[in-house]
């Protein structure tokens, strides 16, 4: 049987075409499970309630969407460490009023987050959670803010 070469090209580019979009789609962050963002993210602030506590550095905010500290990185799940880091976040802002004082540098992370400052009755939570030592400094340019300051 002999097989037409133009078919057979055509049929090894869609193939190539369709394992492409695949391995594309596997690997884009799945932000369905985040809360729907109903206001402008553009760099300035945002306000809202916190609705849930993801870990030490990552809350969700109603309204507004799934919030990164940005500046500091806590322990993940597993690690020593993370459950204190949670429980504060917890006991600080969870069915509380924050406001996020959104990177102006870079709004979103690759997860599709928004980065930010999280403040809580005026106090700047990022500072807290490096002061406190539930955190360390993880500045990831291009950033507005200098972690190393609130140390």
């Amino acid at each position: 049987m002999k097989i037409n070469r133009k078919y057979l090209i055509g049929l090894l580019v869609l193939v190539a075409c369709a394992s492409s979009l695949l391995s594309v789609s596997a690997w884009a962050p799945n932000t369905s499970n985040y809360p729907t963002t109903t206001v402008t993210i553009d760099g300035s602030n945002v306000t809202g309630q916190c609705i849930k506590v993801i870990d030490g550095d990552t809350i969700d905010v109603e309204n507004v969407g799934r919030i990164r500290f940005v500046g500091v990185n806590t322990p993940e799940r597993g690690e020593d460490g993370y459950k204190e880091a949670k429980d504060f976040v917890k006991s600080q802002c969870l069915n509380k009023q924050v406001t996020i004082d959104v990177d102006s540098a870079k709004n979103y992370d690759k997860y599709g987050r928004v980065l930010g400052i999280v403040y809580v009755d005026g106090k700047n939570l990022n500072q807290e959670l490096l002061q406190k030592g539930y955190a360390e400094v993880m500045y990831i340019p291009p950033s507005e803010y200098n972690p190393n300051s609130w140390t």
